[in-house]
């Protein structure tokens, strides 16, 4: 095979290989799939267009690739440096057989799998995963209101979510990560309480700025909470001593509480892009290489994984795409167009 790391144009290394299996959610989240009511009386109050819900078509299951074939691209990928692998969706549970894809992908030789998952069937499959391999599981909790979540994620699934962060600390899951989408006007004035909640049961909770991948492109800046914003509420009401930074890539500028082991972070990619230090990488379940989150364009894999090419040939291939990887997105500025697709669809 061929030599050499997956370097971009801009002396980048990939090393993080972001895996969606599934584009389908049961999660209608009002900044991915806001298909609700409840969203749509949301952007009409804030002037945000687009007052009727927007349904969603999912792809045919045939578009998806198989186990085996994500399995082949991860382990090409790894060969080419890859270290570390994280499956997210849509919801990635509600693809049958999990365990089985992350058994074959905890035999490569990474440092790090985990899963990204809203939570609400993770209870019934939690034990299997961690058997089968999986080192770490982030949960999504955007709300600890009842009514709220169900507002924020068309499900009155609070408490299942509740479990599952709850099941995944039992089972050993180690650090327990859980995300918030902060959005101003529906979920912002609980700040203080999700940072509450993260410093009681020990979580490591990160804050994230709300982004225009919502297929009801109703996005405004307006609606961003920026991370600087949410540290100096915390700060004003926790003792938060600065954590140092995981390694340059990393997206989250981390916070530890001074009276435990707890820890915050900021995730800002609206108000402090991290671009420069991107080292991530894409593949849809349908078999698409994206090279940024706000990728225009998509680098189609299935034709090679589906024909007779060799692994050199998909390696080499693989490194060209991330030649083409984009220096930064444009989210704020007058260029900037928003993708097709939304994150249920190109996976977080």
């Amino acid at each position: 095979m061929s030599g050499g790391r997956l370097t971009d144009a801009f002396g980048r290394t990939l090393r993080d290989l972001r895996i969606s299996i599934t584009d389908r959610c049961n999660f209608r989240c009002l900044y991915c799939l806001p298909e609700t009511e409840e969203a749509a009386d949301f952007y009409r109050r804030e002037g945000s267009g687009n007052p009727k819900p927007i349904h969603h078509a999912w792809k045919p299951r045939s578009h998806f690739l198989s186990y085996e074939e994500i399995e082949r691209v991860a382990r090409i990928a790894v060969e080419k440096g890859i270290t570390k692998i994280r499956l997210t969706g849509g919801e990635p549970l509600l693809r049958r057989d999990v365990p089985v894809l992350v058994g074959k992908l905890a035999a490569l030789p990474i440092e790090d799998l985990a899963l990204t998952t809203n939570g609400f069937q993770f209870v019934q499959h939690g034990r299997e995963l961690r058997m089968a391999g999986l080192q770490r599981v982030s949960f999504s909790l955007d709300s600890l209101d009842r009514e709220n979540f169900k507002k924020l994620t068309g499900r009155d699934g609070l408490l299942e979510v509740l479990d599952a962060i709850r099941q995944a600390r039992e089972l050993g899951f180690a650090p327990v990560k859980v995300n918030a989408v902060i959005i101003r006007h529906l979920n912002d004035h609980e700040i203080e309480i999700l940072g509450e909640f993260a410093r009681a049961e020990h979580l490591n909770f990160r804050f994230i700025e709300f982004m225009p991948l919502d297929s009801g492109r109703a996005w405004q800046k307006d609606h961003v909470v920026t991370g600087r914003e949410i540290l100096s509420r915390l700060r004003a009401r926790f003792d938060l001593v600065p954590a140092d930074r995981e390694h340059p890539a990393a997206t989250a500028k981390r916070w530890r509480f001074a009276d435990g082991s707890a820890e915050i972070g900021l995730i800002t990619p609206v108000s402090e892009p991290f671009c420069g230090h991107c080292n991530r990488l894409r593949l849809t379940a349908d078999g698409k290489i994206r090279t940024c989150l706000f990728s225009l364009r998509e680098h189609d894999i299935k034709p090679l994984l589906r024909s007779d090419a060799a692994d050199e040939v998909i390696a080499d291939w693989l490194a060209g795409v991330v030649l083409q990887k984009e220096e930064r997105h444009h989210i704020g500025e007058s260029e900037f167009e928003q993708p097709d697709r939304t994150m249920s669809a190109i996976g977080g």
